[in-house]
């Protein structure tokens, strides 16, 4: 029950950097050049599993047409809600919400932006999710389109790194990993 997982993160949006989270934002041109290029020489994928929201969902039905694949849209692998910080970038949050932002950073498990959904919850909802792929797709290798947060949880884990060290995994704009799900559930980065 092994399942390959090659992770995409949405490109470039239209509002810009900061933390979007469950803002439904859609890809800049550039993000449709960045997110075409980096799947232009890769694959092949049994089926793409993409986050509903349009910064992923609108470039999965894409490929999904131009390859001949399936698509499922996987609502537990949306962002990280940020709550009142969404749309606000770090800077921004420096000057208003200094002290705050240092404690998310610092440990963002033990700190929950002001209605934000704690990161506990998240990791369950994504491990849940990942958890769901393995039972219904043992041995396919799915393309899964969505978001830095959910990257960077699923490959602090394959890397054994420390719940602390969560947010120092540096997840770019239509970056790829690849990931293997093994049947005892331990991942694994691939090269």
């Amino acid at each position: 029950m092994t399942v390959y997982l090659e992770l995409l993160r949405h490109g470039e949006t239209e509002q810009g950097g900061g933390l979007r989270g469950s803002l439904d934002d859609a890809l800049t041109a550039t993000g449709w050049t960045q997110m075409r290029a980096a799947v232009q020489q890769a694959g092949p994928w049994d089926r793409l599993i993409s986050s509903p929201l349009q910064r992923c969902a609108r470039f999965a039905e894409e490929l999904a047409e131009q390859r001949g694949l399936p698509l499922s849209l996987e609502p537990a692998l949306q962002e990280l809600h940020f709550g009142a910080w969404e749309g606000r970038s770090a800077a921004e949050l420096m000057l208003s919400d200094a002290d705050a932002l240092g404690r998310f950073w610092t440990d963002p498990y033990a700190f929950t932006p002001p209605g934000g959904e704690r990161l506990l919850d998240f990791e369950a909802r994504v491990l849940d999710a990942v958890q769901g792929l393995q039972l219904r797709h043992a041995d396919e290798r799915l393309l899964v389109v969505t978001h830095g947060g959910v990257m960077r949880l699923l490959l602090a884990g394959a890397r054994g790194l420390p719940p602390a060290d969560l947010l120092q995994v540096d997840v770019a704009h239509a970056q790829r990993v690849r990931l293997q799900l093994d049947r005892f559930g331990r991942l694994r980065e691939l090269a």
